[in-house]
């Protein structure tokens, strides 16, 4: 009893699981490759640094290799962490992983763009007051400063108060040096500061009289700073 051969009558040569029409249809891996480019996969263009029509600063604060090991060896992949801001009282960081180190900045570069915070700044160059941010082993002092200080900040803290916009500050970093750590400490320090605007909003009182009380100030000067806080 002779057997009939499972590609049916009339099936190209080598066509098992291509069924009816020769060679190339079906389920070939031809396609699924194209499709991927098509639909534009890992390897399509980075993020770039303008958001919504305006201009980011993107600072790669840490770039780590790390590895996973997995069935017949080690696989080895990148950690990215950067900080995002628009030099304006807006920033944001985040971190990415990846096989290759330009996709591992951009996977970071835009979960820093979607987790940006405001700061309220003073005179556009300072923070209002001090603070102090904790974050497992890692604690932070961030302190205002006059005109003509700088940025008194190392490491991933710089980064972080050069994409905000602050022109002077003072900072110290106690405990881990870690950069995670110490980037997540400043934005907890950051994310308490408040203006003299927001108070006054809240406790249902006048800017002049706020600051008034603030003893280095006389009541004129309290109050030609109200307006240019006003304004």
């Amino acid at each position: 009893m002779a057997v009939e051969p499972r590609n049916g009558p009339g099936a190209g040569p080598g066509g098992n699981r291509n069924g009816p029409g020769g060679p190339g249809g079906g389920r070939g891996r031809g396609g699924g490759d194209r499709d991927r480019n098509q639909r534009g996969g890992r390897g399509g263009p980075q993020a770039g640094g303008i958001e919504g029509g305006e201009e980011l600063v993107e600072k790669l604060v840490h770039i780590n290799r790390v590895s996973k090991t997995v069935k017949g060896g080690k696989r080895f992949g990148f950690a990215a962490l950067v900080v995002v801001g628009d030099g304006k009282g807006r920033v944001g960081f985040g971190h990415g992983k990846a096989r290759e180190v330009p996709e591992a900045i951009a996977k970071a570069t835009a979960a820093a763009k979607k987790a940006m915070i405001r700061v309220p700044l003073r005179d556009g160059r300072t923070l209002h007051h001090d603070g102090r941010g904790h974050f497992g082993a890692g604690k932070v002092y961030v302190r205002s400063a006059t005109q003509g200080t700088g940025i008194i900040a190392g490491g991933p803290m710089r980064a972080v108060f050069e994409s905000l916009g602050v022109a002077d500050v003072v900072t110290k970093s106690v405990g881990t040096n870690n950069p995670y750590n110490m980037i997540r400490a400043t934005f907890a320090a950051l994310g308490e500061q408040t203006s003299p605007k927001s108070v006054a909003q809240r406790r249902g009182k006048k800017i002049a009289d706020l600051l008034s009380r603030r003893g280095d100030l006389s009541a004129r000067t309290a109050e030609v700073d109200a307006e240019a806080i006003v304004a």
